[in-house]
């Protein structure tokens, strides 16, 4: 391995843990004090539905660094490819970095935004529900995939 590609193994994989951290402590860390603020501040200062308003800027935000991995495993992952230093572990987790991650900027997210901003009667809805359920299963298959393409990396660039 030469050493530009190298440098760029290395920043493409320290890429991949700021965003499999990122998205880690948004889910363990800040939604939990989010929608707990009656039991940070005592009392309930925040409605549930503000609460949630709160959570999706936060997840707005994230889905700008989520879309910006996306497009880095397509050009480093794709680099490779054409390489040919591939197996297919790496080009499923590949898959579903790309698949999940478009999923939940570009699909997951206007939708959830578009429902907040109906008001609150619309994230009562049982389509509310299933939307955030789904964008919920579909993050962690992220998170997965984003593990499983940094373990697989750092495998190969240790040979």
């Amino acid at each position: 391995m030469n050493r530009y590609f190298r440098m760029a193994t290395m920043a493409y994989l320290i890429l991949l843990g700021v965003m499999l951290g990122a998205g880690l402590f948004a889910g363990v860390v800040v939604a939990p004090v989010t929608f707990n603020t009656a039991s940070w501040l005592g009392t309930e200062v925040l409605s549930h539905y503000q609460e949630g308003q709160i959570m999706t800027e936060n997840f707005v935000r994230l889905s700008y660094l989520v879309n910006f991995v996306v497009v880095a495993v397509v050009l480093y992952e794709g680099y490779k490819y054409k390489k040919f230093e591939r197996d297919w572990i790496t080009q499923a987790a590949t898959f579903f970095v790309i698949a999940t991650g478009l999923m939940f900027g570009h699909y997951y997210l206007p939708d959830i935004v578009a429902m907040q901003q109906a008001g609150e009667a619309a994230t009562q809805s049982q389509t509310f529900v299933n939307m955030h359920k789904g964008s919920e299963i579909n993050f962690k298959v992220f998170s997965f995939a984003l593990l499983v393409l940094m373990i697989r990396n750092m495998q190969k660039a240790c040979k």
